[in-house]
């Protein structure tokens, strides 16, 4: 599953990671009488004489944070000493004592026991913050909806992840790099991305717009070469007046529209193109002055990168298209796709303007608009990409590479199917059916998707059966299964959408691998319980390993699913077992005998 990328334990916002031979930032306090208790100390006061402590007894030290060093001076310890600490007789680590009061440092902490903190000002006193998690829990405000928001997926934005290598410019969707760095189509993200852009919708103020041509009302100020020519005319195929041009067949020279554009950075138009014909668009960084060019092409290539030339596929040739370009995310991948250092290449969209737009060759464009987003258009670019890739036979979205889950389970090659990718597919679907009001190829590529949770995973479908009795639809259909958590509720939550969404009569189906589907929900949700933390899957059931306990991003997941979940049924499970697993994220655990 793809997840939020979520911010540990910081300090200025740089993430805290240290191994145990890192020099300590601070000390917790420790007591040993009949336990140990972990206190926070005093920061008193910084030296001026920064020294260097280690192992050996020199007296002051450094903390890194993401390869930048920032050195502190030495605390007043008011007469701590020295000592080394003995950890489970494996190792020997720095610390200090202070009478009955043994300090570790938080670097050591922080790895021994994956708790996370960060220094913070308030009011002028600076104070250090614990957490035992770094992912965040959402509280339903009302009953869950399918025609609204999907989760909480308003706050995800697919498209920057480092896994998206872009986004297609002839599909319009994420390109994904996850398990195979050449890129491939992986339905899972393309659903999130549209129900993202859907969710977002709902929740964002109305974009804004600025109309650049129309070929009707708006008429932009082209140059024209006098070896190229410029005319508006009307379009049967879209009954509408479009612009058409012609350039000079040595392309030296285009028609260009010079533009001084601060504001908004999503390009969207209607399109058509010859062979060898291109539209770019030209921007600037407005502190260094930096010019960069996106280059749209009649081509399939995916993306590529010449100096500052970006250059990316729209596809073929003499035929409308709808083209929706968030010009900033172009921009940032083009950069960063030859360097394997993707955070120097976020410029800032408040640095960047746009300068300058280009047309060469031949073809024609109609609507073209600047506006800050195209929530709709873009979900509708996801739906559509499931209604053309969906296999009719089996009903399936395929993912096209091979997937090694873990030692023991065997590999699932190239061809499989996602209970996850599937639900969310649903989910995306049976939107654009509702939105759409009733468009008919929504609904039933949605319908069609259901098969293969009737098929076994041994026979190319998502169905898994836990101890004979209990059916589980299989985010990894693995042999023997996995039976994991989030992929499962999040394949529920699309048969429900569907059930709820489509007419009358017409998802007996989805309704019926819903209710068989809770039912094993609630037989087998305690399995994922370990006491402390979730456990993402049951790989120590079946294949007898240790148990794969969930990150704390997927084990917030599961919580947000289950508070979910209970505003549509209301057996007390699932508050009660959301209840307790929101008790691990701050520390507490289950009693031991």
């Amino acid at each position: 599953m793809s997840n939020l990328q979520n911010n540990v334990g910081t300090v200025g916002g740089q993430k805290i990671y240290h191994s145990i031979k890192d020099p300590p930032l601070f000390f917790v306090m420790m007591r040993f009488n009949v336990k140990v208790v972990l206190l926070f100390i005093l920061l008193i006061g910084i030296f001026s004489l920064l020294l260097l402590y280690s192992y050996c007894g020199v007296e002051s030290y450094a903390y890194r944070s993401n390869s930048k060093y920032l050195s502190l001076s030495r605390l007043d310890m008011q007469g701590a000493e020295e000592i080394e600490c003995d950890i489970n007789g494996e190792y020997v680590i720095g610390c200090r004592k202070e009478g009955d009061e043994v300090y570790l440092p938080f670097s050591f902490l922080h790895k021994y026991f994956e708790i996370y903190g960060k220094l913070a000002t308030y009011d002028g006193l600076e104070r250090f913050e614990w957490s035992h998690s770094y992912s965040k829990v959402y509280h339903p405000k009302q009953e869950y909806d399918p025609k609204g928001v999907f989760m909480y997926f308003e706050n995800y934005n697919v498209e920057v992840r480092e896994r998206v290598k872009c986004v297609s410019g002839v599909e319009g969707v994420p390109v994904s790099t996850q398990w195979e760095s050449s890129g491939y189509y992986y339905p899972t993200q393309i659903a999130q991305f549209g129900l993202s852009h859907y969710s977002k919708n709902l929740t964002e103020p109305e974009p804004r717009k600025k109309v650049i041509e129309d070929a009707e009302k708006e008429y932009a100020k082209w140059f024209v070469p006098t070896t190229a020519s410029v005319q508006r005319l009307f379009d049967k195929e879209l009954s509408s007046r479009i612009l058409k041009f012609r350039t000079s067949d040595n392309y030296r020279e285009g028609v260009k529209l010079k533009m001084d554009h601060v504001l908004d950075f999503v390009i969207s138009l209607n399109l058509i193109l010859s062979d060898n014909s291109s539209l770019s668009v030209t921007l600037q960084n407005r502190e260094t002055k930096d010019i960069y060019n996106l280059h749209y092409i009649t081509s399939s290539l995916l993306i590529t990168l010449q100096d500052n030339n970006v250059y990316y596929g729209i596809g073929s040739s003499d035929e409308w298209k709808k083209m929706t370009r968030d010009l900033i995310i172009d921009l940032q991948k083009g950069l960063s796709y030859l360097d394997k250092d993707k955070s120097k290449h976020k410029i800032p969209r408040s640095k960047l303007k746009i300068v300058q737009i280009v047309l060469q060759g031949s073809g024609a464009l109609d609507n073209l608009t600047l506006s800050s987003s195209e929530h709709i258009q873009q979900f509708y670019d996801a739906a559509e990409w499931f209604v053309r890739n969906q296999d009719g036979k089996t009903g399936g979205w395929e993912i096209p590479v091979k997937r090694k889950l873990a030692a023991g389970f065997r590999d699932l090659q190239p061809g499989w199917y996602s209970s996850m990718g599937q639900g969310h597919a649903i989910s995306l679907l049976a939107r654009a059916y509702h939105h759409s009001g009733g468009d008919t190829r929504y609904l039933n590529a949605a319908l069609n998707g259901l098969k293969p949770f009737r098929v076994p995973s041994s026979k190319g479908g998502v169905l898994a059966t836990f101890l004979n009795k209990y059916h589980w639809y299989e985010e990894y259909p693995t042999k023997p299964a996995s039976f994991v958590l989030n992929g499962f509720i999040y394949a529920l939550l699309g048969l429900y959408d569907l059930k709820v969404i489509a007419p009358p009569g017409e998802a007996d189906e989805a309704e019926f691998l819903f209710n068989d589907g809770m039912d094993s929900l609630r037989n087998m949700l305690p399995l994922f319980d370990m006491g402390s933390v979730t456990s993402y899957d049951l790989r120590h059931f079946t294949i007898h390993t240790a148990p794969n306990l969930a990150r704390w991003d997927y084990h917030a997941t599961h919580v947000n699913q289950l508070l979910l979940l209970h505003t549509i049924d209301s057996d007390p499970l699932f508050a009660q077992t959301a209840e307790r697993w929101i008790g691990y994220m701050s520390g507490k655990r289950s009693a031991h005998n």
